[in-house]
This record gives C-alpha cells, structure tokens and sequence, in this order.
C-alpha cells in the first residue's frame, strides 16, 4: 500500500520506523520484489503497512508487516522471507 505524507508521518510518529524515500535507489527493486509500498526500516528490518480491520468502529488502520530482517548487527543487508505481521497497528484516520 502506498501512504500518503501525512500517512507516512503518522506511521513514523506510531511505530519508530523510518520511511525509505522514493527517490532511493533500492525503491525500484523493492518494488519488483515486494508491490508498490511505502517502504520502512526499522531495528528488525523492512516493513510495509497493510490495510486491516481495526477493533473500533469508525477507525482506519494498518497493520505494519516484516518483509525482511536485517542479515547481520551493522545493518547492512537484508534477507528477504515470508511476510510477517507484526503486532504494530497503525491508526490512519479517525471518523469524528
């Protein structure tokens, strides 16, 4: 799922992640392995967000998924695997 700005934001400010821009060079091939998303990295790995159902009436959430985890402690590969769920729910929009 591609988020918007304001939707990268809340996802950052919610789950500590940090939103791989665009304009990086990994995003096209991130794209052929993964769909078009919002790519994230955090202390485990890449992340994206997924539409879910939220347990509150009239609230729009996703759920942040592990695509792949970090290949070694510097951080500087990643080993793709199966989509994993994490238990981070990312409040998108409320209904007032």
């Amino acid at each position: 799922m591609r988020l918007t700005d304001a939707l990268v934001e809340r996802t950052i400010n919610q789950s500590g992640a940090q939103a791989i821009p665009d304009t990086h060079p990994a995003v096209p091939q991130l794209s052929e392995l993964f769909g078009d998303h919002t790519f994230f990295l955090d202390d485990s790995g890449l992340l994206i967000v997924e539409p879910t159902a939220s347990p509150r009436r009239g609230v729009w959430a996703g759920k942040v998924v592990k695509l792949a985890s970090w290949s070694d402690e510097n951080r500087t590969g990643l080993s793709p695997h199966r989509p994993e769920p994490t238990d981070v729910v990312i409040v998108m929009a409320t209904e007032h």
